[in-house]
């Protein structure tokens, strides 16, 4: 237990309003937890008194019972500060920085449902972090010697303001030098979703407010990233100081392409570049092509023991009966709802003639400690897709879609669940895109399954990241991602793939799901 002095509690209360600290807690306030809990209809919002220091982290978890729910950041005269969970369905943990003054936490039921959040202040102020500076930029180089010599950064932020974050310019061997800044009086500033595959700290120029980092990266590099100004600094474990950066993390203010464009802040913004000559992503071209319908659903699973949201996409003009259909079933559904506009993808595709009329069906993962344990090669998940998915999905679409034209795709443990699912039931799912599969996760269950597996009709499309190896070296996403296409292409499955100038990115994975729809596709007209 954290004593008193290291502890300022965000005190909830449904339908209460408390006065805003500016100091330290109350007498009698106990190092203890504060929860709010309560029943709430679909539509009702609820609003829970902030009570905590300004500045100070503030960690929670919000546990939803039953139904959605939606948790806002909003100033006492309800101006938006930052929405810090949307569509929730199980658990989720949030992370912010108490702001200046009086603020309240709003939550709101997009289903009828219950509700449970528990939160504490923590005093962790941010560590002075500034890594020696690296002047492989002319353009640092030319300010560094600017600054010591007694001139001024202004000049040079105005330059940076016009142009755009982060700095471009050109490398050797054809190559490309990028320069992430920042910018102001910090203690530090992280990177978060660096080049290198890591979140990296950036570096202040002596006697200046400039903060930076360079990299050298391919000519056809596409990435997003974030930049977490003051990260707190939270006694625990390296884990919890390391999430610690979701607390600031947020859009570079100076790059001018943040993602999605319609996000309701920058916290829930990223920044994008794409170098010209980064790979055209299929399917983002035709805004005009035919929008189909949305179905969501519960589905229950007493193999899995819990509830889950499924969202059925049919597709403009959809006929049940039409032998060309095929079947795509995506893990993650939120993102790939969201950062990976699917639906449009496909509606894109299909109205340019790219692909076949395509059902998609987007599995939700409840919540990361459920993702975490069913999408790792677990036998029951995939026998709930099998037992309980497919079915579900031919009763509502009418559609009896054959396993040769049925696709199971993701991304990291998604990409590792469409493996492992389809490896387990080769006799229900034919197709697999992974994409940047977390393949480091258990190499030997892999080969066996791999060894075990009796379709050789079973098709695979898998690609990864060139920034996903440069930490984990012969474990890393990208190797293991290598080894295992070998190794399916060397028991005679066909397999096709690809590696990308990108990191573990959502802006990298659509195109790449639409890169393995159009593989599998292609191939398929030869069968």
């Amino acid at each position: 237990m954290r004593s008193l002095a290291a502890l300022v509690m965000a005190g909830l209360v449904l339908g209460m309003s408390a006065p805003h600290s500016e100091g330290a807690p109350p007498p009698g306030t106990q190092p203890a937890e504060t929860v709010a809990s309560n029943r709430l209809a679909a539509g009702e919002a609820r609003s829970l008194a902030l009570v905590a220091r300004p500045g100070a982290y503030v960690r929670g978890t919000l546990a939803v019972g039953a139904g959605r729910v939606r948790l806002d950041l909003v100033a006492a005269d309800g101006r938006p500060i930052r929405r810090l969970a949307d569509d929730v369905e199980g658990r989720t943990v949030v992370h912010f920085v108490a702001p200046g003054g009086p603020a309240r936490l709003v939550l709101t039921a997009l289903e009828d449902g219950t509700a449970h959040l528990t939160t504490e202040a923590i005093v962790a102020p941010p560590k002075a972090v500034s890594p020696p500076p690296r002047l492989t930029s002319s353009v640092m180089a030319a300010l560094a010697r600017s600054v010591e010599a007694g001139g001024g950064t202004e000049a040079f932020w105005a330059e940076v303001a016009r142009r755009g974050t982060p700095l471009v310019e050109v490398g050797g061997d054809g190559q490309v030098l990028l320069t992430f800044l920042a910018r102001g009086n910090r203690t530090n500033v992280r990177l978060v979703g660096a080049p290198s595959g890591d979140h990296e700290w950036l570096s202040r120029l002596a006697g200046s407010d400039v903060w930076f980092k360079s990299f050298t990266v391919p000519a056809d590099t596409r990435l997003s990233y974030r930049i977490a100004p003051d990260v707190p600094a939270p006694a625990g474990s390296a884990r919890e100081r390391r999430i610690a950066l979701l607390a600031t993390a947020a859009a570079d203010p100076l790059n001018h392409h943040p993602w999605p464009a319609d996000a309701p802040d920058a916290f829930n913004q990223e920044s994008t570049l794409e170098l010209p000559a980064a790979p055209v992503q299929p399917g983002l071209e035709n805004l005009s092509a035919p929008r189909g319908t949305f179905t969501r659903f519960r589905l229950s699973s007493a193999g899995l023991g819990n509830t889950r949201s499924i969202t059925l996409y049919t597709p403009a003009g959809f006929d049940p009966a039409d032998r060309r259909n095929q079947l795509l079933i995506l893990f993650d559904a939120k993102a790939y709802l969201t950062k990976v506009p699917t639906p449009r993808i496909l509606d894109a595709l299909t109205a340019d003639g790219r692909l076949p009329p395509t059902l998609a069906v987007f599995v939700s993962e409840i919540d990361a400690e459920t993702r975490t344990r069913e999408l790792p090669g677990n036998p029951a998940f995939a026998d709930f897709l099998a037992r309980d998915l497919l079915p579900a999905i031919q009763a509502r679409s009418r559609a009896a879609i054959p396993p040769g034209r049925t696709i199971l795709a993701g991304s990291s443990y998604g990409g590792l669940a469409a493996t492992t699912v389809a490896l387990t039931h080769p006799e229900l799912f034919g197709n697999v895109i992974a994409m940047s599969g977390s393949f480091w996760w258990h190499p030997e269950r892999l080969a066996e399954l791999v060894a075990r597996a009796t379709r050789p009709d079973l098709r695979f499309h898998m690609s990864a990241g060139l920034f996903e190896g440069a930490h984990q070296g012969s474990d890393s996403i990208l190797e293991t991602t290598r080894r295992l296409r070998e190794r399916l292409k060397s028991r005679g499955y066909p397999v096709t793939g690809r590696d990308y100038a990108g990191g573990h990115d959502y802006l990298v994975w659509r195109g790449a799901l639409a890169d393995g729809l159009l593989a599998i596709a292609g191939a398929r007209t030869i069968d």
